[in-house]
């Protein structure tokens, strides 16, 4: 038995050095030593793919220098740690050339060949263009140079050994690039390529497995985020949503953004000129709505007394914002009465505000936004699934009661 055992074990170990070996010869598609001209258009481009990619959003630490790496991004399998994007020679990107961007850009390797983690979502911006690479690149390299080395990621046994991400990699990602779908206008391309793009949407609104390989068969339609308590709602079938507003604004008088979205329309969307804004908001609307799911069952007899008792928490705390019809106020409150947030299958972001709080985004066109304070120091875990149960049940809504135990799970 113990023979048989050493012996898959060693063919598992040969397998997956023959992928990995398989994954490391992608360091000879890129022979290209001429980087494109750094000319002041070059780098405005590159930095409004910069913005449009929100690479600051994660390669800069709170009060650190900008784009010098060493933000901690949680993942199931352990912490990994941002590079640092500034043109130091040692231990930036100034030593690159524009062809080692690109590889690390569209093949996911670094200058030395190393395979990267997908935490850098290069599965996405595999999608991206060499020109728009080269741009970016051009503008990272105008940056001040800033020395800060980078932080050795924190993985658990074996997702830190570069054998086992590459054959995640053999599993879950093929190098490529954006390809125009026949019988779609320009504009819809254009949608198209940022949101698969630059934009890297699908890292978060798709769903994932175990392994946190993608599943693009459902592309868009909504997922929780890896080692977060946030659901990123579906971005498929939103025809009666102004998703322009949104992604400029931060809210469109009804919805408003909320969590990490709203860090990405601070750092990111707010910045889309109105022409790609449009475009995004074309192509998501031409999606194929997810799959609708089943109505939610009628309330048990512990759920309506659940109900009834979070409908007097209702008027004592959130009556005077949200309205006793649930329909709050136009550009300052959300209505509740109706809302996909609310009726989302997944209640976590329902928790997550109640418990936590929080402002909408602040934007140029919505500078000083209303907030919303946290609850969890005046309620406890089972008064708050009472007032979501209530508030998921009330004004005709007709989604399923929230246990004390999922909001116990919300940190």
């Amino acid at each position: 038995m113990k023979k048989w055992l050493l012996g898959l074990t060693l063919l598992a170990v040969i397998g997956a050095g023959t992928l990995y070996r398989s994954a490391m010869r992608e360091v000879a598609l890129v022979v290209d030593t001429a980087p494109a001209a750094a000319n002041t258009a070059t780098v405005q481009q590159g930095a409004y793919i910069a913005r449009t990619a929100n690479c600051i959003g994660c390669h800069t630490t709170r009060g650190g220098a900008a784009f010098a790496g060493g933000l901690g991004i949680a993942t199931p399998f352990g912490t990994i740690y941002s590079s640092n994007l500034t043109p130091d020679q040692k231990t930036g990107i100034g030593s690159w050339t524009a062809a080692e961007f690109w590889r690390a850009m569209h093949h996911g390797q670094s200058k030395d060949g190393r395979l990267l983690y997908p935490a850098f979502p290069y599965t996405s911006y595999t999608n991206m263009s060499r020109a728009d690479s080269d741009a970016l690149f051009a503008y990272l390299r105008s940056q001040t140079p800033v020395t800060h080395v980078n932080r050795a990621h924190e993985l658990r046994f074996p997702y830190g050994l570069q054998v086992s991400l590459g054959v995640w990699r053999t599993l879950y990602f093929t190098p490529g690039s954006s390809v125009a779908e026949p019988g779609r206008d320009a504009q819809w391309q254009r949608g198209a390529y940022l949101v698969r793009g630059a934009g890297h949407c699908g890292a978060c609104h798709t769903p994932r497995d175990s392994l946190a390989g993608s599943d693009n068969s459902r592309e868009l339609q909504g997922a929780m985020m890896l080692a977060q308590s946030w659901y990123a709602p579906t971005l498929a079938g939103l025809h009666d949503v102004d998703i322009v507003q949104l992604l400029k604004a931060g809210h469109d008088g009804q919805r408003f953004v909320s969590g990490p979205m709203a860090e990405i329309v601070h750092g990111s969307t707010q910045y889309l000129d109105d022409a790609d804004a449009q475009a995004i908001s074309v192509f998501l609307k031409s999606l194929p709505p997810a799959p609708a799911a089943s109505n939610a069952p009628a309330l048990s007899v512990t759920s309506q007394a659940m109900a009834e008792a979070g409908g007097k928490i209702y008027e004592q705390h959130c009556v005077s914002c949200h309205g006793a019809d649930g329909k709050g106020i136009k550009g300052a409150y959300p209505p509740l009465a109706g809302s996909r947030a609310v009726l989302a299958a997944n209640p976590a972001n329902l928790a997550q505000m109640t418990l936590n709080g929080g402002f909408a985004v602040s934007t140029a066109s919505n500078a000083r936004p209303f907030g919303m304070p946290p609850f969890a120091p005046l309620l406890n875990d089972a008064e708050v699934a009472a007032v979501l149960t209530y508030i998921r049940t009330a004004w005709g809504n007709q989604a399923g009661a929230v246990s004390e135990l999922q909001v116990r799970r919300t940190p």
